[in-house]
């Protein structure tokens, strides 16, 4: 771990620079980059990389062979030749310590109706100690407290003795290719720091995630006389109730799993989006549901998928119309594992001691039931992959907001970590 004076100058820089980095993320915040419109943003980042000095490398989903990887998602409305994607490289002069990859996500989700939001959900309003706005938490936040790690550095005088990649990437809330794209791209360190909003705990497993969408067909009739004719609304919800009592079975048996035994129905389900029908005063012809649900660690994606499948089948063989109109199981989207960071890596072992400095006390663990970009380093690329990040409320919810004194600590504790991982030099010039 960095010493007690290299700790101090690293305090003293974050302290510097820090209303620089709360101005910074109230500008990321600005940028309403939902799924498909992160480009603006992404070369927002690319500018502010390279003023930094950084080698900058701009691409797109399309610029690598993700359909030849068997972890990547299908699309989900998205021209991979518009999803961009941003690599900022240190390079080490003469590499004498351990590299490292700080990657975050800038893709958000949808904010709702604005009117029910205290402050407008992209105007990065500071009260009280937090700030509010869409991805302010989820994962702005964290994508702030790597930069101004790396700037901590170096305005304290050092760079990393080794590479040090910087990594913004979009399509975690949907895929995760832009992180496994920046991996077929070729960038590979010997750890990986995702700096989600944990509160600095660090994430021990995260649950995988699935997406797909349930169709349903059914024969209008006026509703004068809707028992000739059928209700696609009403058999969809028959099989959304079919896919709680899968879930119900999936928890039962999660009791026995080594890492979330103790985690209360770690299996999520959520049906998200419902379209269908075409008139109030006719029997709905069709309907579209788009769901999610979970799956542990350690159970083979298409076991989870065939799982799905069975217990729609099987709703649909108890009710007379869908029995003779199958309803189709349309996969796209989140097709993720879940993922177990082992104890014991010398990446976790520094983390924690960087944690200890800034908070003084042990760095606590968490059991996430929801997916992160960790799985794509830690289980296909052979790379430590550690999840920590700052504190705020509110993911994907109205008034999301970030903790701006969490902010500064979780900067303080990057860049100590990055200190010790990667080693640190005089800086050059």
């Amino acid at each position: 771990m960095p010493d007690a004076t290299i700790l101090a100058r690293l305090a003293a820089a974050v302290d510097a620079n820090f209303d620089r980095e709360v101005a910074f993320l109230a500008d990321i915040v600005r940028f309403p980059s939902l799924r498909g419109a992160e480009a603006p943003l992404q070369d927002w980042l690319a500018r502010a990389f390279a003023a930094r000095g950084y080698a900058v490398d701009r691409f797109t989903l399309a610029d690598v062979p993700l359909a030849a990887h068997p972890k990547a998602s299908p699309m989900v409305d998205v021209d991979p030749a518009g999803s961009v994607q941003v690599v900022a490289a240190h390079r080490a002069r003469a590499h004498a310590g351990r590299s490292l990859i700080l990657q975050g996500h800038i893709d958000v989700v949808p904010e709702g109706p604005p009117e029910m939001w205290t402050h407008p959900p992209y105007a990065a309003v500071i009260r009280d100690g937090w700030m509010y706005g869409r991805g302010a938490h989820d994962m702005k936040s964290g994508v702030a407290c790597m930069v101004f790690a790396m700037d901590a550095i170096r305005d304290a005088g050092f760079e990393p003795a080794a590479d040090v990649y910087l990594q913004t990437v979009t399509e975690e809330e949907s895929t995760g290719n832009g992180a496994l794209a920046t991996l077929l791209r070729g960038y590979r360190a010997d750890a990986a720091l995702i700096p989600e909003p944990t509160g600095h705990a660090i994430t021990r497993s995260h649950t995988g995630t699935l997406w797909f969408r349930l169709r349903v067909r059914g024969v209008p009739v006026h509703v004068a006389v809707a028992q000739d004719g059928s209700n696609a609304i009403l058999s969809a919800m028959r099989l959304v109730d079919a896919l709680h009592a899968h879930t119900r079975a999936l928890n039962a048996a999660a009791k026995a799993h080594r890492w979330y035994a103790s985690v209360p129905d770690p299996i999520k389900f959520n049906p998200g989006i419902i379209r269908g029908g075409d008139w109030a005063s006719s029997t709905p012809a069709w309907c579209e549901v788009d769901c999610r649900i979970g799956l542990l660690p350690g159970t083979e994606v298409a076991e989870a998928m065939a799982g799905v499948e069975r217990a729609v089948r099987e709703a649909a063989r108890g009710d007379a119309f869908l029995a003779n109109n199958p309803p189709e199981i349309v996969w796209h989207g989140f097709q993720a594992d879940g993922y177990v960071l082992e104890p014991g890596s010398e990446a976790e072992a520094v983390l924690a001691a960087a944690h200890a400095q800034v908070h003084g006390g042990a760095m606590p663990e968490r059991r996430s039931t929801a997916v992160n970009d960790t799985r794509f380093y830690g289980l296909y690329f052979g790379i430590p992959a550690l999840c920590y990040g700052p504190k705020g409320e509110g993911a994907h919810a109205f008034d999301e907001r970030t903790s701006i004194e969490d902010l500064r600590r979780c900067t303080l504790t990057i860049a100590a970590f990055v200190a010790d991982w990667c080693g640190l030099k005089p800086r050059a010039g």
